[in-house]
């Protein structure tokens, strides 16, 4: 089943990828370089302690630093135990045509770390958002988010440096990362403002 499963998820790498172009590959390899978007993550981080206030906006802030962290880390882990060859080392891709645009980078690739990255950066912003009225900008801001992760994945498939299963998981484990660490980072807000006050009845 797994050989199956593994098949399929070639076969569908191979098409993806087949849709790069030499001329495109400046495009996607602009995608797949996080220091470009290093300026975006200085200004989304300003907008939210905008949003949110300086107290909330920092723990969150602290909270997609830690989130990125632990991504990286258990990316790294996942690798090196599952030990799964990227597609641009792996022979049955090359002689099927797998183009590959950069340096090979290390052996294994599941799962992706640039995915779960991505979609975990994303998902921080929407829960941090998600403490205040949201207005247009809010919504804009979070599609964005998301819709920049989705881009970066395909360019590690049109990278040949991932099958579309690594990017798969690597989104999820992102998300329920994220998902985990911005929980955390609620509580620890709530505690520091305290309970909101109760509005006592009026008496009669």
């Amino acid at each position: 089943m797994l050989e199956g499963l593994q098949h399929i998820d070639q076969q569908i790498t191979l098409w993806i990828n087949d849709f790069g172009t030499p001329w495109g590959d400046s495009f996607w390899l602009m995608l797949s370089d996080i220091k470009v978007w290093f300026l975006a993550y200085l200004l989304i981080g300003i907008y939210l302690i905008k949003r949110l206030g300086w107290k909330r906006g920092l723990i969150m802030i602290v909270a997609a630093a830690l989130t990125i962290l632990l991504v990286d880390q258990t990316a790294n882990l996942v690798k090196n135990s599952v030990c799964r060859l990227r597609p641009c080392y792996t022979s049955f891709m090359l002689e099927n045509g797998l183009h590959w645009s950069e340096g090979r980078g290390g052996f294994f690739g599941f799962y992706s770390g640039h995915a779960a990255n991505c979609f975990a950066f994303a998902t921080i912003v929407a829960m941090a958002l998600s403490m205040v009225e949201k207005n247009n900008a809010d919504h804009w801001l979070i599609a964005g988010a998301y819709t920049w992760a989705t881009l970066v994945s395909i360019s590690r498939i049109m990278a040949g440096k991932h099958y579309l299963g690594d990017i798969l998981v690597g989104a999820v484990a992102g998300v329920l990362i994220a998902l985990a660490v911005a929980m955390l980072a609620k509580l620890i807000i709530r505690a520091l403002e305290g309970p909101s006050p109760s509005v006592s009845p009026s008496n009669p």
